[in-house]
């Protein structure tokens, strides 16, 4: 009952018409600042997680969650079909994939162009494959005709290699046949298939193509140059490296995807503690105002206070009335903060309303993941803020003397 006075009076006083228009402007200018300062948050750092989930996405479509390379890379590693039972039986470990990667030069219709072209095994192609633009994986295994070749869409597109097109593979490695020197023959495959990750690098420079083709490309014989594991649980990969490390032996080492990406999560990281700091001023700024609001409404409401106390209010009830006042503030704006985020937050990223230019930042939009936890935290803090720029302004509304305040009244 005690509680249900002190928030009706708390509530009425912010709804009540004043003889000093300023407060009540600033109490909306309160609201409206807390609001800014949470739609604001939920904004950046949805741009942070859509950023990270994305290229996170499209880098592992592409690559693995592990990788067995060599210490010093030299003849690649032949005992490669020994070590992919062992790995597999590792926890964690969904399947094992040996690669043989390497630049090429091809050759199109339009125009020559550098890629790097990876052999991957036909009976396991890597997620970014499964589901292709144009063209199909299964043709990768047709062994009647030219081997297939798999091409990212910007590079087909850059070098006019269309679906089904003739195109030459060249091997940049010369090879020696006694004291000459000869630049090996092109190898002629057709487009089988025309991949998009949504990564302006990934799409831009890579192609696949089956492990015994590339074996003949770089004319290697039964061996690889990467063994690569996916895995169940991505934030596993460190103690799975450890346990593969273990079986690989002395010459070979496991690298993780956080290891190969590192530079980039952490400028993410980074990005994203400076987006929490400097929009975080917004809502310090809108405590000031809650804090002014306050501190006149104090002095504004001196004679309502005295004739509370002497009805029998106690300080402690007082207080809380004042804190409640800035406790709805900071309710309200968040409450109006939150919808307004998370609203734009969705709406852009369906509609894809920011575009980028994709040869800069290497996707063609900027995305948008808004996740609820982080409004719980996000909502948290802006009232906790609001709550802080209340104890100031309550504990002067409890340092009133009733007998001073009604002594001319």
């Amino acid at each position: 009952m005690t509680r249900t006075f002190e928030l009706f009076i708390a509530s009425r006083y912010l709804r009540a018409k004043r003889k000093q228009a300023v407060i009540s402007v600033i109490t909306v200018i309160s609201i409206l600042g807390v609001m800014a300062g949470v739609a604001a948050l939920v904004i950046g750092i949805a741009i942070n997680n859509g950023f990270r989930d994305t290229l996170q996405r499209s880098l592992l479509g592409a690559t693995a969650h592990v990788m067995i390379l060599e210490k010093q890379p030299d003849e690649g590693i032949a005992n490669w079909s020994e070590l992919d039972p062992k790995l597999s039986k590792l926890p964690h470990v969904l399947s094992v994939s040996p690669n043989l990667y390497g630049t090429v030069l091809l050759a199109g219709p339009l125009q020559s162009g550098g890629a790097e072209i990876k052999g991957v095994p036909v009976d396991n192609p890597p997620n970014m494959l499964q589901h292709l633009k144009q063209g199909s994986f299964e043709r990768l295994k047709d062994t009647g005709g030219l081997p297939g070749i798999i091409l990212g869409s910007n590079l087909a597109q850059s070098t006019g290699m269309l679906l089904n097109s003739v195109v030459n593979v060249i091997s940049p490695r010369p090879e020696m046949f006694g004291p000459e020197i000869r630049f090996p023959t092109p190898f002629k495959f057709r487009v089988v298939g025309i991949f998009e990750s949504g990564f302006y690098e990934v799409d831009s420079y890579w192609a696949f193509t089956t492990l015994g083709s590339a074996q003949a490309i770089f004319s290697e014989g039964n061996v690889v140059n990467s063994i690569e594991l996916q895995l169940d649980d991505i934030y596993k990969a460190p103690e799975v490296a450890e346990m593969a490390e273990k079986i690989a032996g002395p010459k070979l080492y496991a690298k993780t995807w956080m290891e190969q990406y590192h530079q980039i999560l952490n400028a993410l990281s980074t990005e994203r503690v400076v987006t929490i700091v400097t929009i975080g001023l917004i809502g310090v700024v809108a405590a000031l105002n809650i804090l002014i609001t306050l501190i006149m409404m104090v002095m504004e409401k001196n004679r309502d206070i005295a004739v509370l106390m002497s009805m029998g209010a106690k300080r402690q009830q007082i207080r809380r009335i004042f804190m409640l006042q800035g406790l709805l503030i900071g309710s309200v704006g968040t409450a109006f903060g939150l919808t307004l985020g998370y609203s734009v937050s969705i709406l852009a990223d369906h509609y894809r309303w920011l575009r980028l230019s994709e040869d800069v930042y290497s996707i063609s939009y900027v995305p948008f993941n808004p996740r609820w936890e982080d409004g719980i935290w996000i909502a948290a803090a802006a009232i906790l803020v609001s709550l802080i720029a209340t104890l100031y302004p309550a504990k002067a509304a409890t340092a009133i003397a009733p007998v001073e305040a009604l002594r001319y009244e």
